[in-house]
């Protein structure tokens, strides 16, 4: 029979809005920085865990499989079994998921399970032209040759191309994610103005949970090596307004386009981790857990509308648990970009969308505002890609319990034409 697999704790780091030049966390570092506290309050030992899982996209050279490294810098023993996942912006649930079936099956008891990034990291790469130019300096054979090959350089074999850029671009469909969020606005008619809106609302609410407190046992504070420290998500504009985000030009489709950099999420680093156990792991180590996790879901679709991975995901989730969206009472859907957001709202709200896509009697309802992102989301704190879905999951946890509600999910839009859902129980 299938186990329980609980929630206990978790922490993540503050978000950081990347700003010019790398910033002062590596993925590995933010692991580390919010991985210390939560494990020194734990009752049991670092090495009582059966595996470290980490989600991480933007992996960098000096860090190879991060899991195994963040669980080597915690302490965790050198026969901690740690492996990295990657399935863009679903990696960080990912390692949720992945440790929740490994418990479920009983093949493990505890397991940490993470996402990280640091975007600011993203490296520089050579377009191919200079990678030709460079191979064939390298290889020529005596002066003349390396002469001949180094006249052959022109300038545009050095110039650099943005990796990040070139990441957030479906190489399928030649577009990239804010040209999606494009398609599936226009395909509900979601207006600018609501983007706005919608926009100016996630910092508000942001800005209420960091003035309430809503946030602390959630985010760890981060000293980086030089002194400095980090105590809060740093993207957040309180004093953001429909009227003042109105101003700004659409990036992606100029000049007629929605998406703009004020109602995007925003390029930033951070961490997080969950705490899954088992029963037997909860009352060995008497544990107080947070919340159970009912069931998961992953959902695949044209990379061209990947913003409706939350609708195809979330959607069989909640028929196969026979649930409604109304019987949902709390909401994280990862604000990938406040078009998408909507036009997700809008799909479930839709008579025609939910009998010809989703195989309904007819339109799913509407999902109620006030129990989705009760504290804001990605546009105002941010979206480090491989940590959003652990980030959603361990704040869904959290605000439950702070608001008193038994049922929720967690769901996102992931990067290449995919979606994923988690179903969760406060108990």
């Amino acid at each position: 029979m299938a186990r329980p697999v609980f929630i206990v704790d978790g922490s993540r780091t503050p978000f950081l809005k990347a700003r010019s030049g790398p910033g002062p966390f590596t993925p590995v570092d933010l692991a580390v920085q919010c991985g210390r506290p939560l494990l020194a309050r734990q009752p049991f030992s670092p090495d009582d865990f059966d595996q470290v899982i980490l989600g991480c996209v933007n992996v960098i050279a000096d860090e190879m499989n991060p899991a195994r490294v963040a669980a080597l810098r915690l302490g965790m023993g050198e026969d901690m079994v740690a492996f990295t996942v990657q399935i863009n912006c679903g990696s960080g649930m990912q390692s949720i998921d992945t440790a929740y079936r490994y418990i479920r099956e009983g093949h493990a008891d505890m397991i940490l399970a993470g996402g990280t990034e640091a975007l600011s990291h993203a490296p520089l790469v050579w377009p191919n032209s200079g990678v030709r130019w460079f191979a064939g300096l390298a290889t020529a054979k005596g002066v003349a040759a390396k002469l001949a090959a180094a006249f052959k350089l022109r300038p545009r074999y050095l110039k650099p191309i943005i990796g990040l850029e070139r990441g957030l671009t479906d190489p399928v469909t030649d577009l990239n994610m804010g040209q999606t969020a494009e398609v599936v606005g226009h395909l509900f008619g979601i207006t600018r103005a609501q983007s706005d809106a919608y926009a100016a609302e996630s910092h508000r609410r942001l800005a209420h949970a960091q003035a309430e407190g809503f946030l602390r046992g959630e985010v760890e504070t981060a000293f980086s090596r030089d002194g400095k420290f980090f105590d809060h998500d740093d993207g957040v504009r309180p004093d953001s307004t429909a009227e003042s985000l109105a101003k700004l030009k659409p990036v992606f489709e100029r000049p007629w386009g929605q998406v703009t950099a004020g109602n995007s999420s925003q390029i930033t680093d951070g961490a997080s981790w969950v705490i899954l156990a088992s029963d037997a792991a909860v009352a060995k180590h008497k544990l107080e857990p947070k919340a159970v996790i009912v069931d998961s879901h992953w959902a695949a679709l044209d990379p061209s509308i990947m913003g409706l991975g939350p609708v195809m995901s979330a959607t069989p989730l909640l028929q196969r648990n026979d649930l409604t969206i109304k019987d949902v009472e709390t909401w994280e859907l990862n604000e990938a970009f406040a078009t998408q957001v909507l036009g997700c709202l809008a799909a479930w709200n839709d008579d025609t969308f939910c009998r010809e896509i989703l195989g309904l009697d007819g339109a799913a309802g509407e999902i109620d505002r006030e129990r989705l992102n009760v504290d804001g989301g990605a546009i105002s704190l941010g979206h480090p890609v491989g940590t959003s879905g652990n980030r959603i999951v361990l704040h869904l946890v959290n605000a439950m319990k702070r608001l008193g509600t038994r049922r929720g999910v967690a769901t996102e839009c992931i990067g290449g034409g995919l979606g994923g859902a988690m179903l969760i129980e406060a108990v």
